[in-house]
């Protein structure tokens, strides 16, 4: 059990990583606008998007996609962007918000310094699922790349990269 939750851990950080260096990148994920077939499916669409509509009534720049049977979400509200998946009954599965260092929680940013003071912050991102919220924090120094993640007040490093000089 301990193995797959760090292994579904794993992979999202790995998809967070990769979506949050790619976000402004066009997908080739198709449009649901022009994938709408039949009735069923227009009918959960219509009830996601109400919800939708409930939980993020100020987001702007709107883009849907198809996961499975799950429904993806891409927009931006103030000048923080959002991904987040709503189940078929608009029932919201996961959010990540992707920010930068001024965004994170006094607490966090003095809980990452703490660990890595001599590091900048160029990327902060909250990730929520399952009643957990898990800061994953871009840091880098004159030789290394770090991504490190705060979980209940706790530090951990999940990848480490040295920087080609």
């Amino acid at each position: 059990m301990t193995t797959q939750i760090k292994f579904r851990f794993v992979v999202l950080l790995a998809v967070l990583f990769i979506a949050g260096n790619s976000f402004s990148q066009s997908s080739n994920v198709e449009n649901l606008q022009f994938s709408l077939r039949n009735l069923s499916y227009d009918k959960a669409y219509s009830s996601v998007q109400t919800k939708f509509q409930k939980l993020f009534s100020n987001a702007e720049n709107v883009t849907w996609y198809k996961v499975k049977k799950d429904f993806g979400a891409t927009f931006t509200i103030n000048d923080l962007k959002y991904r987040v998946l709503l189940n078929k009954k608009g029932k919201l599965v996961y959010k990540i918000t992707y920010g930068k260092e001024k965004h994170l929680p006094t607490d966090i940013r003095r809980i990452v310094k703490m660990g890595y003071f001599e590091f900048l912050i160029t990327a902060a991102s909250l990730v929520e699922e399952a009643n957990r919220k898990i800061w994953v924090i871009n840091l880098e120094d004159e030789s290394e790349y770090v991504i490190a993640r705060v979980e209940n007040n706790e530090l951990g490093e999940n990848m480490k990269f040295k920087k080609q000089r």
